[in-house]
């Protein structure tokens, strides 16, 4: 054989070679199908006992609550797994959503457990697009608990409903053995009313849709951490928990008085399609939020990491504690996923009302990759956010 044969033959092997890897998936694409296919597997609950973990928000509350409770439980209404449930009665559409609070400590800066329960019901049902009404409050007290303090917790409550514009109208009492409720816990229900022939969900978000979030994150869970007096940290900060449903009205009808041009991807299903969806960012934070959108609309959620507005002391905290604020609690956040075209107009309607003061514009709607969302990091990368598995603060709320 010749040199020149011999050259020949390496160099068509080299380009067979080359060809094999071309159609080989790269290392990226590898990864993103892993992904993938661990997210389409069957949810079920690995562990024989509940944990903490269950309680997060994160990846163990969503196995929990995928393999138990919509196993037994699953039907139109629940399936969707939205801050509440949607339905018409009669000639109306209503919405309807219960919460538990656990938080420790019972009182904190900003706030307390009576207001939190109050604030956090009215929010679930205004993000749903309905305006609250009612409000149902149930207590279980352990043995030995503070008269003094169940007053002051129901009269922060009441305080609460006032300025939301809500009313407590039917509730329970449970009072259990010392040492089985850790003071206090409430459960709170509640009704609203959908005066809006819209449809808000987590799976209506589509490509070039504006990804927005109502003010700075991370300030409750921040919050509640230092109260515990557990860290030798000191911050001045306070809960930022607040009934958005004024900000959430005051946004519907901005977006409700936009020209055809601005709804003209909307879904037959979703109408006046503006405001795709709104989730108020509580356990597991905005990025759960997030990847829940991502999950449900088969769309990927690219956001930009200095776009998120987080305070300095929240900040601070956070980089002391090794946590992302993006996972932190908020009680008076809402993200909200909006028309492109109407991006503008939903922040000048979020930034006009007090508890939007701080609305920021984070991220985008892509198609690709599918269910994942991607943060732009300030050093020029990019990295998946995923759902954490626990939560770094737990009982927060």
């Amino acid at each position: 054989m010749t040199d020149v044969e011999g050259t020949a033959g390496w160099a068509e092997a080299a380009v067979r070679e080359h060809a094999g890897e071309a159609e080989r998936p790269s290392r990226e694409e590898q990864v993103l199908e892993r992904i993938d296919r661990a997210r389409r597997r069957k949810a079920r609950v690995k562990e024989e006992h509940v944990t903490m973990a269950h309680g997060s928000g994160g990846k163990a509350t969503q196995s929990l609550i995928e393999a138990i409770f919509l196993e037994d439980f699953r039907n139109p209404l629940l399936e969707p797994l939205e801050d509440g449930a949607v339905f018409g009665v009669g000639s109306s559409r209503l919405a309807f959503t219960t919460d538990s609070y656990v938080v420790s400590p019972l009182f904190f800066p900003g706030g307390d457990i009576g207001d939190l329960a109050v604030n956090g019901t009215v929010n679930d049902l205004a993000v749903c697009g309905s305006r609250p009404l009612y409000l149902s409050a149930g207590f279980i007290l352990e043995e030995g608990f503070p008269v003094e303090d169940l007053r002051r917790v129901t009269a922060s409550m009441a305080g609460a409903a006032a300025r939301a514009g809500v009313q407590v109208v039917t509730g329970d009492t449970k009072v259990v053995q010392r040492g089985k409720a850790d003071g206090c816990y409430v459960n709170t229900a509640g009704v609203g009313l959908l005066d809006r022939p819209i449809g808000l969900s987590a799976a209506a978000a589509r490509s070039g849709d504006a990804v927005i979030v109502s003010g700075p994150i991370g300030e409750h869970g921040v919050t509640i951490m230092l109260a515990r007096g557990e860290l030798d940290i000191e911050a001045d900060l306070v809960s930022d928990t607040a009934p958005l449903n004024g900000l959430v009205a005051a946004l519907l009808d901005a977006c409700e008085g936009l020209p055809p041009e601005a709804r003209r991807d909307a879904a037959p299903d979703v109408r006046p399609g503006v405001v795709r969806c709104m989730r108020d960012a509580t356990r597991g934070g905005v990025a759960t939020i997030l990847n829940e959108i991502a999950h449900a609309s088969g769309v990927a959620v690219v956001v930009e990491e200095d776009a998120i507005p987080v305070r300095p002391g929240v900040r601070g905290a956070c980089e002391l504690l090794g946590i992302d604020p993006l996972y932190v609690a908020c009680e008076g956040r809402l993200v909200a996923v909006v028309d492109g075209a109407a991006a503008d107009t939903a922040l000048a309607a979020l930034r006009a009302h007090p508890l939007g003061a701080g609305a920021a514009l984070v991220g985008h709607v892509k198609d690709d990759p599918p269910g994942l969302v991607l943060l732009k990091t300030g050093f020029g990368g990019t990295r998946i956010v995923d759902l954490l598995v626990g939560d770094p603060l737990p009982r927060i709320c």
